[in-house]
């Protein structure tokens, strides 16, 4: 039960915006913050079965680096980039995710990948999200005639969850002979959109589209991932000295639909926890690094082609692991990720490379999860097993271990 207001409002639609500014401010207002820009995260260090800290790589100084620490803290966001349209930056990589599962820590419901409604469609742009407040102020969605189809699929039409609001555009795209289907506000007051909507409006504005006046294209992007890294609720994951919060924690707490703005508050009040357990654990901690070898050849520049490979990853994950998966297609995807991650034993030597490796290893984990779950869940959908099943109340579990791999399931 809600005692209070869970969604922040700033600038009309740029609460994000706003919230980095001012986080930005205030961090760099605290002399007790070192910030290092430019350094790209490459894996976790581990000792004694503790985190210890990490290899990176300098941008700048292109050479790598090592940082040791007695608690590290992962909050590197979301995977996005495993599919092509997505509303997550080209950063969102996975990175986090993928580090702690090579370190052997437990990761949690990768399944759960949330596609967002509603995306800006243009070939010459990446798509941008067209807030689920448009649709919550009366937006309505439209065919390629003009006629509104929400009311079909569900009771609630345009305010239906995500996930079926994404499988009915994604059907009706189908349908058609466009890529997309339609926003429509036009029956707005022009100063309300202004005012309420200033960034969708003017961003759209720059690509020719009025939208007091013209329909929004739109399709439905890759968004947020309900799991991540399992964390409880202090931060603290499987390994100790390990903490994590954000996109890139699998608390559990958005279940397997993430309800609109919850990302805020699961940032903003995990991650202080994470903080205050994390500085707790390491106040009294004494290690001893005398005992610790680091070994670490610098690897020559190599003709990759992970280019290309990332590409067909984006597709494959995208055809096969979408919006509807079913057995087929997700046996289809595991098939050609096998054969793709032998891209993973070879020497790379640039922070793009290491990305797509990334990317490789959450892709396999997902279709992996999706395969286990023989159900409908929130963002789950599969066509072969459409409904929801009692007995899959419960988080699947996956894990790394020196012998290889293995998967766990457990209750709620």
């Amino acid at each position: 039960m809600q005692s209070c207001r869970r969604i922040l409002h700033a600038g009309g639609d740029a609460t994000g915006a706003e919230v980095h500014s001012t986080l930005t401010e205030e961090v760099l207002a605290q002399p007790a913050i070192e910030l290092e820009s430019d350094i790209f995260a490459i894996d976790l260090l581990t000792h004694d079965s503790r985190c210890c800290g990490l290899l990176a790589y300098d941008y700048q100084e292109q050479d790598y680096v090592i940082y040791l620490a007695k608690a590290v803290i992962l909050a590197t966001g979301g995977v996005g980039q495993l599919y092509q349209a997505t509303s997550n930056p080209e950063v969102a990589t996975g990175d986090g995710i993928a580090m702690a599962y090579r370190a052997g820590v437990e990761v949690m419901d990768l399944e759960f990948m949330q596609f967002h409604p509603t995306t800006l469609e243009l070939a010459t742009k990446s798509n941008f999200l067209i807030s689920e407040a448009v649709r919550g102020e009366g937006g309505v969605l439209r065919t390629e005639s003009g006629e509104r189809f929400m009311p079909e699929y569900h009771h609630l039409a345009e305010l239906a969850p995500r996930d079926i609001v994404a499988r009915a555009i994604e059907a009706e795209i189908r349908k058609s002979s466009l890529d997309y289907v339609y926003l429509d506000v036009t029956d707005f007051e022009v100063d309300f959109i202004k005012q309420r909507f200033p960034t969708i409006y003017s961003s759209c504005l720059e690509e020719g589209i009025d939208i007091t006046k013209d329909y929004i294209p739109v399709v439905p992007a890759a968004h947020y991932l309900m799991g991540g890294i399992k964390t409880d609720t202090t931060g603290a994951t499987s390994l100790t000295g390990l903490f994590a919060c954000g996109e890139t924690a699998g608390l559990g707490v958005h279940g397997a639909n993430r309800l609109a703005s919850n990302s805020l508050l699961d940032g903003l009040v995990y991650a202080k926890r994470a903080a205050k357990e994390a500085v707790e654990y390491s106040q009294n901690l004494k290690l001893d690094y005398s005992s610790l070898s680091i070994n670490y050849q610098h690897q020559s520049p190599i003709e990759s082609g992970l280019a290309d490979c990332k590409e067909e990853l984006q597709q494959l994950m995208t055809d096969q692991v979408g919006i509807v998966r079913s057995a087929d297609g997700l046996q289809k995807a595991e098939a050609r990720l096998e054969q793709l991650t032998a891209a993973l034993i070879k020497d790379y030597s640039y922070p793009r490379e290491f990305e797509v490796q990334n990317l490789l290893i959450i892709a396999y984990l997902t279709v992996k999860a999706a395969l286990l779950r023989t159900e409908s869940r929130g963002a789950h959908y599969r066509k072969d097993y459409p409904d929801s099943k009692t007995e899959w109340k419960k988080h699947i579990i996956l894990q790394k271990n020196r012998g290889g791999e293995e998967d766990g399931i457990e209750f709620e």
